[in-house]
């Protein structure tokens, strides 16, 4: 192999091939598209999972169950070891805070604070749940915890 030939041939803008430009051009005709059928005509396409007309797989196997995944709220989690970290004693802790220092990313439904690591500063935090731990060290640390909606 000579390496020279590794690059050759390669450009950045690769143009398009015009098919069916006459028999010179090697893809005239048919234009690649092979001879009579479904394929040859204009606007075919196959569906997604067709297998050529065999059974396709999803036919094929047993379908059990259902599930409401696709309806379940998206919960935001954050430890308090996070809060103990970015905030100041004395701060509120909400969405708008949250967004505002990078904690809160993303869409989701609901925020939920977690109990993981120690908190030492007071802070009165608002979120729509809260794991027991995290109310505790919360509580604990002479903070306060509200839940969104109820004020």
């Amino acid at each position: 192999m000579i390496l020279d030939d590794v690059h050759r041939g390669i450009s950045k803008r690769k143009r398009r091939r015009r098919v069916g430009r006459g028999p010179g051009s090697g893809h005239g005709k048919t234009a690649g598209r092979g001879h009579k059928g479904y394929g040859s005509r204009a606007g075919a396409s196959r569906r997604r999972g067709f297998q050529g007309g065999q059974m396709p797989l999803f036919r094929r196997m047993a379908k059990r169950g259902f599930n409401n995944k696709a309806f379940a709220d998206v919960v935001a989690i954050l430890n308090v070891a996070t809060l103990e970290e970015v905030f100041e004693k004395g701060d509120t802790v909400d969405l708008e805070s949250l967004r505002a220092k990078g904690l809160a990313k993303g869409r989701f439904d609901l925020l939920k604070i977690l109990g993981q690591g120690e908190i030492s500063k007071s802070l009165t935090v608002v979120a729509d749940r809260f794991s027991k731990s995290a109310v505790e060290k919360i509580e604990a640390a002479g903070g306060t915890v509200q839940l969104v909606g109820s004020d």
